[in-house]
């Protein structure tokens, strides 16, 4: 009996890798790596065919039973970072000089040196007509433009121009888009840049994917080849022709979205640590935290996952000033030209051990310190101090118990005046804090809660600083399984994501209940099955827009991975050890479907324990243990459909709060019996319950759901 995988493949700029992820239970089946093709005839395709072909043959996989293949890619990415992008020309179209100034856009500055080049046309709107638009087009042809981008001052609220512009240049045998179809929201410069942008990437997008589709179809495989965004989904080829943009930065969002699905995290921060650097970010009721991302400086519409980058790794080399440790970072290891020395050769090879300062690379400080030994020099690495401390544990990709290793740190010892252990503890010591003042304004940012922060370490280099950082500030962590592989496994298992926003004033019930039609709509083009999405609807008053957010599963079961049911005893265990607290203090009070919830009292003490405070505890887990709510304060309800609207309204009554401004309702959590639906976006009573009428309509009277409702 064959049986069914999924292929994930993560083109970096060194090496593209490969992994075959059983569908039905979440094994890693198979892993696979060969050098990124970007000099080939067929670029960076090449290296994914022959990747696919090997892990195929290997492994006997027929191509009938491939259920799902996506791909990450750093192409979007490196294009903007070398320029290599195509010369865009703008049809701007509106009808007043500030219009036609907005959609003047100048050359982008993509790195020093490095323009994205911009040739620009204005059509009044009161003479918009395909003569013009192809007088138009003609002229941005003689001015080199490959590709066009049609824009008009509030061309979302009435696209058909935009539309019929972008018809006649294709027609014309050009790459052409709109600017209504990278972003729905006022802000004509801004939406146009963002336009630009992508029109620019969409030449070499176009052959990449062309190419790779090309080739998945020939060697079988029947399942549509699926991208990774930059916010962590996937969408299909199709949107990618459109909007390449969105793969700009996927390559990022990768481990992040192992985390999610295969890590089953929902809360915490989350690490990727490899050699060099080290990406954080963070996850927060299952959901990762997006933001707008810049390009050259400049602010686009482009939603990527908020991720923090530190020259912070497993490589990191360290800097010593008078005999004193200093720094660890930012040069590594790799890049600097050394081997570890922690994997490095038979200790009884090193002759006349002594440390050296040197300039690793032109521009770099001269105080970064190698391991001289046989005439070779090795590198000081915060993975060597790691080895040293015991903090990784055999057969993890970062573990050596190499001789030189002690050797190595014993010669610094004898340079610095110190010990062993001081000195790798005082290496560890500076690398966590760096990475520490990264994370606690996160933390802050996102109103995680400390007390039940967990750490999760990804990448080659997981172990080296995560459970570290960890015990040095008294919070949870974990490794992820699979850690070295974790973004290409996040590429295998990714969801389906699509967002939408738009600059609604006031928004009506008729607003959301359209956006939500529409961003349904939009999700399934991307190869999302209906029965599997889920939509998350916020209204932001302060800025007039409303956002909406969904993801869905493109297999057709939607099966969960790695799905193991835990007893409602271990339920109980797990839940009291995410809320820090004992079995004993924490009560089961209600199961509906998939979902159990739960609460307890938190007490905490004031002025050296004079004081005792107590907060109520709410917690939501599902089935496989996986909390997918936590709230301090929050309070826990249950009903039934037939019962929903009146249990709602006493929720709303009792939680909300009120001052000058008017009502402040509730964050309201809804549990079917086999979905959450989150509406603390929401601001307005009859918006909840709108869409909550929406959401709960196919269920029968006597179902049973969960609610929390927090005050805001």
């Amino acid at each position: 009996m064959s049986r069914k995988v999924r292929i994930g493949i993560d083109v970096g700029g060194t090496f593209t890798d490969a992994v075959v992820i059983d569908n039905e239970t979440g094994e890693v089946l198979a892993k696979a790596k060969t050098p990124t093709t970007h000099t080939a005839e067929e670029g960076v395709a090449k290296g994914i065919i022959e990747l696919i072909t090997q892990i195929l043959n290997e492994q006997n996989i027929c191509p009938d039973d491939v259920v799902f293949i996506a791909h990450g890619t750093t192409q979007a990415t490196n294009a903007l970072l070398e320029g290599d992008v195509a010369k865009v020309g703008v049809i701007g179209i509106g009808e007043s000089r500030m219009a036609q100034s907005e959609l003047k856009i100048k050359d982008i500055e993509l790195a020093p040196g490095r323009y994205l080049q911009v040739v620009n046309h204005y059509i009044e709107l009161s003479h918009f007509s395909k003569e013009t638009v192809m007088q138009g087009l003609e002229y941005l042809k003689e001015n080199g433009a490959e590709v066009i981008v049609v824009s008009q001052a509030y061309g979302i609220n009435d696209p058909k121009n935009e539309i019929q512009a972008v018809k006649w240049c294709q027609e014309a045998g050009f790459f052409a888009t709109a600017g209504h179809e990278v972003s729905e929201l006022y802000g004509l410069k801004v939406r146009t840049a963002t336009a630009v942008i992508n029109a620019s990437l969409i030449p070499k997008m176009m052959a990449t994917a062309d190419m790779t589709e090309k080739v998945v179809k020939e060697i079988g495989i029947k399942s549509e080849l699926m991208i990774m965004r930059a916010d962590g989904g996937v969408m299909s080829i199709k949107e990618v022709r459109k909007r390449p943009i969105l793969t700009m930065l996927s390559g990022l969002a990768a481990g992040v979205a192992g985390a999610l699905m295969y890590g089953k995290v929902t809360e915490g921060i989350f690490f990727e640590i490899g050699g060099t650097s080290i990406d954080i970010s963070v996850i927060k009721d299952g959901k990762v935290m997006i933001k707008n991302a810049r390009v050259g400086g400049h602010k686009t519409y482009l939603k990527s996952l908020d991720i923090r980058t530190l020259g912070i790794a497993g490589g990191s080399m360290i800097r010593i000033k008078n005999g004193d440790l200093v720094d660890v970072g930012p040069r590594s290891a790799h890049l600097g030209g050394f081997e570890y020395e922690c994997f490095a050769s038979d200790a009884a090879q090193a002759t006349n051990p002594s440390v050296k300062l040197i300039r690793p690379l032109e521009g770099d400080p001269d105080d970064y310190a190698v391991f001289e030994a046989g005439g070779v020099q090795y590198a000081y690495t915060l993975a060597g101090a790691a080895n040293i401390l015991g903090y990784i544990p055999e057969k993890d990709y970062a573990y050596s118990c190499a001789e030189m290793n002690r050797l190595a740190w014993e010669t610094l010892a004898a340079y610095c005046q110190s010990t062993v252990e001081e000195v790798a503890r005082k290496v560890m010591d500076i690398a966590s804090d760096k990475v520490w003042a990264t994370v606690k304004p996160m933390i802050e940012e996102y109103e995680l809660e400390e007390s039940f922060l967990t750490l999760i370490g990804g990448g080659g280099s997981a172990s080296v600083l995560t459970g570290y950082l960890a015990e040095r500030q008294s919070v949870n962590f974990k490794i992820a399984e699979n850690a070295p592989y974790i973004s290409t496994i996040g590429v295998a298992m990714a969801m389906v994501r699509e967002q939408m926003e738009r600059s609604v004033i006031h928004p009506t019930n008729d607003d959301i209940r359209k956006l939500r039609h529409d961003i349904i709509n939009k999700i399934m083009e991307s190869g999302a099955k209906e029965e599997t999405i889920e939509v998350t609807i916020e209204v932001d008053e302060q800025q007039n827009k409303l956002i909406a957010t969904a993801t869905g599963a493109n297999e057709f079961k939607a099966k969960d991975m790695k799905k193991v049911f835990l007893t409602d005893e271990q339920l109980h265990a797990n839940v009291a050890h995410s809320v820090q607290l004992e079995i004993g203090e924490v009560e089961a009070v209600k199961k509906v479907g998939r979902y159990s919830a739960f609460r307890g009292v938190q007490t905490t003490t004031k002025f050296f324990g004079l004081l005792k405070q107590k907060k109520n505890i709410t917690a939501i887990s599902d089935n496989e243990g996986v909390v997918v709510l936590r709230r301090i304060g929050g309070t826990v309800y249950w009903t039934t459909k037939e019962r929903l609207e009146e249990k709602l309204s006493k929720i709303v009554e009792e939680l909300s709060s009120y001052s000058d401004a008017g009502q402040t309702i509730p964050a309201i959590y809804v549990f079917t019996p086999s979905r959450m639906h989150d509406y603390s976006g929401l601001h307005d009573y009859e918006q909840l319950k709108s869409l909550l009428q929406l959401d709960t309509e196919f269920l029968k009277p006597d179902d049973e759901l969960i609610l929390v409702g927090e005050k805001k």
